[in-house]
């Protein structure tokens, strides 16, 4: 299991300072951090850009490529960001993410076909929402995969992120379950012959939610999805108990 850090993101008001006053080394000091409490991956989210600002996306993969050579995971819904940071990156990243939202399909596709690149699928529909069930989440799957396939992506290239829920939302523990499913099935080749690469973003559990519920929420469904066959677990590597959970998964793998 790859541990990817989630901490360089613009809802990070440290991270969302620095974008705005183009100041570099706030973006480093976090990178090395979060290189030193274990990342393998580094996930860069500057937010929502207005078309004037899309360059900072670029602007995040020049900084912390002075900081360190981890890989980087690119995460924007737009092309034109996404393009932007791939241009400027030394090392073929990862894309994050695509759905099968109209527009994702047109533009983000063709991006990653002429890039050796990695890319997420989001498991969200035409409408951008997540299947509630199993059932729901293989048959997105299996619809992006064709998208994938027949834009000319090699399979090995394709990542399947089955969306963990929000704990606000009424069926979230219910969703779990499902989410920890699919990552089985997919991760075994029960869905087509080829085992699949699946991330999930574990953050997503308890985003602003953190005074409510406790770390041991997001350690409990890690050692879940890692026994079911994770291969990227999206973090804040900079919890310390959770490291050390992701730790101990990884001496027992």
């Amino acid at each position: 299991m790859i541990i990817a850090a989630d901490n360089l993101q613009a809802l990070n008001p440290v991270v969302a300072e620095a974008l705005e006053n183009l100041d570099p080394h706030p973006l480093q000091e976090i990178a090395r951090r979060c290189e030193q409490a274990g990342a393998q991956l580094l996930d860069l989210n500057p937010g929502f850009l207005p078309r004037r600002r899309a360059d900072r996306m670029a602007f995040m993969v020049e900084a912390v490529q002075k900081a360190t050579r981890l890989r980087l995971m690119l995460d924007s819904p737009s092309a034109r960001v996404l393009a932007l940071g791939l241009a400027a990156c030394e090392q073929p990243p990862i894309l994050n993410a695509c759905t099968l939202e109209d527009d994702k399909l047109r533009d983000i596709l063709p991006l990653a076909a002429a890039h050796p690149v990695h890319l997420v699928f989001l498991l969200l529909d035409r409408r951008s929402f997540p299947a509630a069930t199993l059932e729901g989440k293989l048959t997105l799957a299996l619809e992006l995969r064709e998208h994938a396939l027949a834009a000319g992506i090699l399979e090995e290239r394709l990542i399947f992120d089955p969306v963990l829920p929000h704990l606000s939302w009424p069926d979230a523990w219910e969703q779990v379950r499902e989410v920890v499913k699919t990552v089985r099935l997919l991760a075994a080749g029960e869905v087509w012959p080829e085992a699949a690469a699946i991330l999930v973003g574990l953050s997503n559990l308890r985003s602003g939610l953190r005074s409510s519920y406790p770390l041991k929420v997001e350690e409990t469904a890690l050692g879940l999805l890692a026994g079911a066959g994770l291969t990227y677990a999206l973090v804040d590597v900079l919890q310390p108990k959770l490291m050390e959970t992701a730790r101990l998964i990884g001496q027992m793998n």
